[in-house]
């Protein structure tokens, strides 16, 4: 039921997430994850390219490092009196293993990207809000352009404003605690 908030920096739409959507204490989120016992396992459930799959936590902690050469994760833990919300989001999240990645970041289209595979998880419970999604650039509010020709290339239009839900936003959720960091995130503040 822990959530593992990574700074992923794995490619330029990663870079444009985090740009608009800083999160816990200014740090750059780009994914998040599940934990959830498997056999006799940890693993992360998670919606990464092509599928919503388990991977195991090594593996989704080897995937990006700070300057000092540890992971850019950090742990978010529902607050007690939400834990009750865990059993739930578990039958949930497994239940969509194998559904295809949602490309085009958009709610209840039977494919989910990360965020939303945990948002509806946790939904009947209320832990996360939507909240209109921004391609935008913070400062000079025109469309960032990696977006431009991420959706280009799909043919689709620019979701902008939709309901949608990130890591960053995920990771203010006052319903949560951080309970530990394996490295430091970019953007980061003490």
């Amino acid at each position: 039921g822990d959530l593992l908030f990574q700074d992923l920096d794995s490619s330029p739409l990663c870079d444009a997430i985090e740009l608009v959507t800083p999160g816990y204490k200014g740090a750059n989120f780009s994914h998040i994850g599940l934990v959830v016992k498997d056999s006799d396992s940890l693993k992360i459930l998670e919606a990464i390219p092509p599928v919503v799959t388990l991977t195991s936590v090594q593996a989704f902690l080897n995937r990006s490092f700070d300057k000092n050469n540890k992971p850019k994760v950090i742990v978010g833990r529902l607050k007690d009196e939400y834990k009750h919300s865990i059993k739930d989001a578990l039958i949930f999240a497994k239940k969509q293993i194998g559904l295809p990645y949602d490309t085009i970041f958009l709610m209840k289209n039977n494919s989910y990207y990360c965020s939303e595979l945990i948002y509806e998880a946790f939904e009947k419970d209320s832990i996360f809000k939507l909240k209109p999604m921004t391609f935008l650039h913070p400062t000079t509010l025109d469309t960032l352009t990696a977006w431009k020709s991420y959706y280009s290339d799909l043919n689709v239009q620019i979701p902008q404003n939709k309901a949608g839900i990130n890591p960053g936003v995920m990771s203010l959720s006052t319903k949560i605690n951080m309970i530990n960091f394996y490295g430091t995130p970019d953007g980061m503040k003490k």
